[in-house]
C-alpha cells in the first residue's frame, strides 16, 4: 500500500514494488568488484592487471557493514588480492576467477565468506561516507604512511573507473558517486629525493664495484651501465639485443652510438600473465605497440657494450644480458648483485640509508646528470621515456635549479643585442 501512495510501478512476474525488486537485484560491492575485475582481465597488461587487484584489495574492506570477525589483514588482503581479483584462464580459453576456479586454503575460503556476507550493496557502497572512507583507504600505504600521490591517483582511477562500471553498464546506480563526494588529495610529493640519487663519481664508482664481484658482475656491468648511460628501465635493459645498438666504427673511439629501445619486460609474477612467465612483454611504458625510442650512448658506454659483447657474446635470440643459468635475468639477481656493490662503495651508515638503493636509482642519476648538463627538458624526456609532464613532476627541483644559468643566457643575448 504504500508503494501504491508513492506511484510505483509493480512487477509482473513477483508482484514486488520497483523499489523493492530492485534492492533484491542490486549486487554486493565484492560480486561487482569481482564482476569488474574479470571484465578488465582479457584486454589488460600483467602490470595493470595486478594494479586492479591491488587496488580492490584496498577499498573492498572498507565497503563492509561490521567489523565484527574481521580476518587477519594478511590473510584479508591475500585472499583478495591473490584469489578474488586475480583470473586463471581455462583450456578452452575461457577466466574465471581464482577463487571460482581453485580450491582455496580453509583460511582463505573463510576470509572470502566473511567479505561476502558483509559487503554492502553497491548503491550502499556508492553513499558519500562510504566513498570517502575507501578514499582514504586508498591515500594511506600498508603501513599507515601517506601514499604518494601518483600512487593515490593510480588507485584513485580503478574505483572510479569501477563505480563507472556500475553506471554506464550495468545500470546499477543513476550517477557517479565522486560527483557527491567533496575530497582533497593529502599533499604529497612524487619528486625524487635527490638526497639519495648518487652522482656522477658515485655512479662509476658502483658499476666498478659490480665489475669486481666476479665473472657475474662482469656481466652486469653493462645491464646496469644501460640504466645508467641511457637511462633505461631495468624491464627495458632486460630486453636489450645486440641488433638493438648502432655502434660507430672503431677506428673512431670517441664518437657516440645508439641504442634502439622498442620492448618492455617488467616483473610482475606468474599468476598475472597469459603467457605463465613471472614477466610481461610489452611495448615501452605509456606508448604504442612499436614504438621505438632511441637514445644516443655515450662513448664510455660504448666501449662497455663492445667490451661485452666480445667477451660474454648474446643469445641464441641476440639478448645480451643473461642469468646465470642463461635465462632472462631476474630482478632477484641483479638486486643481489647491487646489494653487494653498495657494500663495497659505501660507508656502512650509507648503507643504511636509501643512498643508491635501487638500481633504478642509476636511472634517476642518469636523468639527473643530462638535466644539470644544460640537455633541454623536451630532449631528456624523449630520451627518457617520460611526457614532459612527468619529467618536470619527478625531477622539478634540478630543473627549477637552471634558472640562474637561463637568466645569464637571457642576459648575454639582451646585451649582444644592444651592442649592435
Amino acid at each position: 500500500m504504500a508503494a501504491l501512495r508513492e506511484g510505483q510501478q509493480f512487477d509482473e512476474e513477483t508482484g514486488l514494488p520497483a523499489k523493492e525488486l530492485a534492492a533484491l537485484a542490486m549486487p554486493t560491492w565484492f560480486e561487482h568488484a569481482k564482476a569488474y575485475a574479470l571484465m578488465k582481465w582479457p584486454g589488460a597488461a600483467a602490470k595493470l592487471r595486478a594494479g586492479i587487484a591491488e587496488s580492490l584489495a584496498v577499498v573492498t574492506p572498507a565497503f563492509v557493514s561490521t567489523k565484527q570477525g574481521t580476518p587477519q589483514p594478511t590473510v584479508l588482503r591475500a585472499a583478495l588480492y591473490q584469489w578474488a581479483f586475480r583470473a586463471v584462464q581455462r583450456e578452452n580459453g575461457e577466466h574465471l576467477l581464482r577463487c571460482d576456479a581453485e580450491d582455496a586454503p580453509t583460511e582463505i575460503r573463510e576470509a572470502l565468506d566473511w567479505v561476502a556476507a558483509h559487503s554492502f550493496k553497491v548503491d550502499e557502497a556508492a553513499r558519500p561516507e562510504h566513498v570517502r572512507a575507501a578514499l582514504t583507504a586508498l591515500s594511506k600505504l600498508l603501513n599507515g604512511k601517506p601514499a604518494a600521490e601518483n600512487t593515490f591517483n593510480r588507485k584513485r582511477m580503478v574505483l572510479s573507473n569501477a563505480f563507472r562500471y556500475a553506471v554506464e553498464e550495468r545500470g546499477l546506480l543513476l550517477r557517479h558517486p565522486f560527483l557527491a563526494v567533496d575530497w582533497a588529495v593529502t599533499d604529497t610529493s612524487d619528486e625524487v629525493d635527490f638526497r639519495y640519487v648518487p652522482g656522477p663519481r658515485l655512479a662509476r664508482d658502483l658499476l666498478a664495484a659490480v665489475a669486481n664481484l666476479g665473472t657475474r658482475g662482469e656481466h652486469l656491468e653493462a645491464f646496469f651501465g644501460a640504466i645508467y648511460y641511457s637511462a633505461t628501465r631495468p624491464g627495458e635493459a632486460v630486453t636489450l639485443r645486440e641488433q638493438d645498438f648502432v655502434l660507430p666504427p672503431e677506428s673512431k673511439p670517441d664518437a657516440w652510438g645508439e641504442v634502439l629501445l622498442s620492448e618492455s619486460h617488467p616483473e610482475v609474477g606468474a599468476g598475472w600473465t597469459d603467457s605463465g612467465k613471472s614477466h610481461d612483454e610489452r611495448g615501452l611504458k605509456h606508448r604504442a605497440r612499436k614504438t621505438v625510442r632511441a637514445v644516443p650512448i655515450p662513448p664510455v658506454y660504448v666501449r662497455m657494450i663492445r667490451s661485452h659483447i666480445a667477451r660474454f657474446g648474446a643469445a641464441h635470440d641476440g639478448r645480451l644480458f643473461r642469468a646465470a643459468r642463461g635465462g632472462r635475468v631476474a630482478s632477484t639477481e641483479y638486486c643481489d648483485v647491487w646489494r653487494q656493490a653498495r657494500e663495497a662503495v659505501l660507508t656502512p651508515h650509507e648503507v643504511e640509508t636509501e643512498l643508491a638503493e635501487v638500481p633504478y636509482s642509476l636511472r634517476h642519476a642518469g636523468i639527473s646528470l643530462w638535466i644539470k648538463s644544460g640537455v633541454d627538458p623536451v630532449e631528456v624526456a624523449h630520451r627518457a621515456g617520460h611526457s614532459l609532464t612527468v619529467l618536470y613532476r619527478f625531477y622539478a627541483k634540478i630543473l627549477k635549479g637552471g634558472s640562474a644559468r637561463a637568466n645569464s643566457l637571457i642576459e648575454q643575448g639582451l646585451q649582444a643585442e644592444d651592442e649592435r
